[in-house]
């Protein structure tokens, strides 16, 4: 038995994950399989360019198929589709999350559903996003992120940073001796650049989820 197929996610980059879960979670709601461009917008997606090579992947690791003719689309396998994960578990939605303000804390967090797979096995929690500061990243106004409570993060991670002990952000970050950069994914918008000791790490992004209507 494959065993990728049942933690498919452990050998996929953070955009082909997220094409396989969007598929996994959706899967009843489509008539027909979706098209490129409509999991373009689904996901947030400029370039079909590079969601094609996405799908390109998902495709040699036996996850997804696409189809062709009149039913053209995308679907997952028949063996991905009886593995890919049903289960969910709460998690507190805490807040609400802006570039440049202080998270907008809810004064009764409640419990949000979360798929398994969008979460890690350390502490979790959700917020949900303001803003276009990561659009380019597929990270979209309304969308709920799943973020994994730690003090710590990779330099190419997106991190939720508390700034001065106030202000929160959703960025990308780079870290070195010296300086901190927080990197938008919006080409209108700069890079922030901050000493180590006014930038504190609140947890890092594993999961999203968005609502359609």
């Amino acid at each position: 038995m494959d065993e990728s197929l049942h933690q498919p996610s452990a050998a996929l980059t953070r955009r082909q994950r997220a094409v396989y879960e969007y598929l996994c979670q959706h899967r009843g709601e489509f008539a027909q399989p979706p098209t490129l461009e409509e999991l373009c917008r689904a996901l947030g997606l400029r370039s079909r360019g590079s969601l094609h090579k996405h799908v390109r992947a998902l495709v040699d690791a036996g996850l997804v198929e696409p189809l062709q003719g009149r039913q053209r689309g995308i679907r997952l396998t028949v063996r991905a589709a009886s593995s890919a994960p049903t289960d969910s578990v709460g998690l507190p939605l805490l807040g609400v999350i802006a570039a440049g303000r202080p998270i907008l804390a809810m004064e009764n967090p409640r419990t949000i559903d979360v798929p398994t797979a969008l979460r890690s096995a350390r502490p979790c929690y959700v917020l949900e996003v303001r803003g276009d500061s990561m659009i380019d990243d597929g990270i979209l106004d309304g969308d709920w992120v799943v973020i994994e409570q730690r003090g710590h993060a990779s330099n190419g991670e997106v991190v939720v940073a508390l700034i001065d002990d106030d202000e929160a952000t959703l960025k990308r970050i780079e870290q070195h001796p010296g300086r901190v950069l927080l990197h938008p994914a919006n080409g209108a918008m700069e890079v922030l650049e901050y000493p180590p000791d006014r930038v504190r790490i609140q947890g890092v992004l594993v999961g999203q989820m968005r609502r359609y209507r």
